[in-house]
């Protein structure tokens, strides 16, 4: 039988194989959430195409969070925007057309 340098970590042997733990890393060096960014500038335009994207890149961004704190207060921010620019677009006084 050949003796190898990983003998403790061996396949062939289940009661010494040890589950995977990922490294910690710092909120500071998570990867961009260009989802979230993008929600809340389209829900700050405002039009109804643009809160619409708004929403879905919420949802979207509500899908990857990885940072719980400051992920949901970015999504939430963007949800309002995205919602008020609907309220105001639907329920808000008509614009009147150019003449």
């Amino acid at each position: 039988m050949r003796e190898s340098s990983s003998a403790g970590s061996d396949p062939r042997q289940p009661l010494t194989a040890k589950p995977y733990v990922p490294p910690p890393i710092s909120p500071q060096d998570l990867p961009v959430d260009y989802a979230g960014f993008l929600a809340v500038i389209l829900g700050v335009i405002g039009y109804k195409l643009c809160s619409w994207l708004a929403i879905i890149f919420c949802a979207e961004s509500l899908v990857n969070m990885r940072n719980f704190e400051n992920d949901l207060k970015q999504i939430s921010m963007a949800m309002m925007f995205a919602i008020m620019g609907l309220v105001t677009n639907y329920f808000g006084p008509k614009r009147q057309p150019k003449t």
